[in-house]
């Protein structure tokens, strides 16, 4: 069994076309033969009938010679005695037995053996009332025309077929190799690729095939990988800056703890640290969760109640700075993890409470198209905004508007960008959208099946 393309494709196509050329031979040779032999028995038959019109009047002496395409003709008694015959039958036997005596007309066809044994004869026979009694007429075409026809039509099918065949295989794999030259090319080209050098780009050919869109999603793909590539990097950067500022700052702290010897300082010292650590474990469990979004590990999605979730979380936060108002719709169900649920609205309520004035909302309704319901939540304060122009970018990783306010507050840069991607794990999406005052996140998540189609 071949096995590369190029080789099964050609073994492939000679097949069928050997196939179809052998089916197509014999059809022709069969149709050829067929309706030269009806021409034969035709003029056979026409000849057979004059005759035997002929000897029904009892004028067997006015038979003409035998047509063009008959070969002979031969009248024979009930008794099998030669009553007339062609020229090249004279003194001959009769051919054939005479059949038994039966009034008017009747044709029979045989085909058989040739008096000279160098061609077949297709003869026909008639019975016919006589004034003398009753006759068999018989009346044979040759069939060396058809035998001539078959034997140059095999001979022709047996030097083309094999030429055409070879035809098709050849043009069958210089076409299949010329198609699958691109291929190769992009195989050879990925196959040097490294996660060094993912900026190389496979060739596109001119020729807007299947092979043009291969090599244009291959290229898509690579764009996706060298992304993806650039943020990796750029995530294990900021993240290596973020972690070195606590970890510079902690271990300033614990030198300078442990050159004082006041007893009277090292609360302070000591706690300062803490902060750092807890700074620092903070930032390890963004870092693991961002780890755990990114490699699309699965968790389990259950229905829930989005309303009574945001109110359990909203009910622990009795330590706020600014107090959380609800305003929470009744029967939102979705699909999806508790705990990751429960994070996007912790998330949004740290980043309003680091910059809310006076107060935090946090609102929960449906929306949506009857086919395509979605809960939807926003979480709005009433701080100094977000400029138009940021509030995508607020959504990135390790990103601050303010950078010094937000490492005052204790941020990391990722609540954000957290919760956009939880968001979207849950088949959702989290924006920032324009107020009149404050800021206003909104998070929407699709309802769960159930509570779609009651709607």
């Amino acid at each position: 069994m071949p096995t590369t393309v190029r080789a099964r494709a050609t073994v492939g196509a000679s097949a069928v076309v050997a196939a179809a050329l052998a089916v197509a031979s014999f059809a022709l040779v069969g149709l050829l033969e067929a309706n030269l032999v009806r021409n034969a028995e035709g003029d056979a038959r026409r000849q057979a009938v004059t005759v035997a019109r002929l000897a029904a009047a009892g004028n067997l002496t006015r038979v003409r010679p035998a047509v063009r395409g008959v070969d002979f003709v031969q009248v024979v008694s009930a008794e099998g005695r030669v009553l007339f015959a062609s020229p090249n039958l004279a003194d001959a036997p009769a051919l054939l037995p005479a059949p038994p005596p039966r009034p008017g007309i009747r044709l029979h066809t045989w085909k058989v053996r040739p008096v000279d044994g160098e061609h077949r004869l297709r003869v026909v026979q008639v019975v016919t009332d006589t004034p003398d009694g009753i006759v068999t007429v018989y009346a044979g075409a040759s069939l060396r025309g058809a035998d001539a026809a078959d034997d140059t039509t095999t001979a022709a099918l047996a030097i083309g077929m094999p030429l055409l065949l070879a035809t098709v295989a050849l043009v069958t794999w210089r076409v299949t190799g010329r198609a699958l030259r691109p291929v190769e090319e992009i195989r050879a080209e990925v196959a040097g690729i490294s996660d060094r050098d993912l900026h190389r780009r496979v060739p596109v050919p001119h020729t807007r095939d299947e092979v043009a869109s291969l090599a244009e999603t291959m290229n898509a793909t690579l764009d996706r990988l060298e992304a993806s590539g650039i943020r990796q990097r750029q995530f294990i950067a900021d993240a290596s800056h973020e972690l070195r500022s606590p970890i510079t700052v902690l271990r300033t702290q614990l030198e300078v703890a442990l050159a004082v010897r006041d007893p009277d300082l090292w609360p302070e010292l000591i706690g300062g640290a803490l902060e750092d650590i807890e700074r620092l474990q903070q930032l390890a469990a963004d870092l693991l969760l961002l780890a755990r979004i990114d490699a699309a590990q699965p968790v389990p999605a259950v229905p829930l109640d989005l309303g009574a979730l945001v109110r359990d979380t909203v009910a622990v936060r009795v330590g706020d700075r600014v107090p959380v108002g609800a305003e929470l719709a009744a029967g939102v169900l979705v699909t999806g993890n508790a705990l990751w649920l429960a994070r996007i609205v912790t998330n949004l309520l740290d980043n309003a409470q680091r910059f809310a004035a006076t107060q935090v909302a946090v609102v929960l309704r449906t929306a949506g198209r009857p086919h395509a319901p979605t809960a939807v939540l926003y979480v709005i304060d009433d701080g100094p905004g977000i400029p138009p122009d940021e509030r995508e970018r607020v959504f990135e990783r390790f990103t601050r508007l303010d950078d010094a306010r937000s490492r005052d507050h204790g941020g990391t840069g990722l609540g954000l960008a957290i919760a956009r991607d939880l968001a979207a794990h849950h088949g959702g999406w989290v924006s920032a959208e324009p107020a009149s005052r404050g800021a206003r996140m909104v998070v929407r998540i699709p309802l769960a099946p159930a509570a779609g189609a009651g709607r």
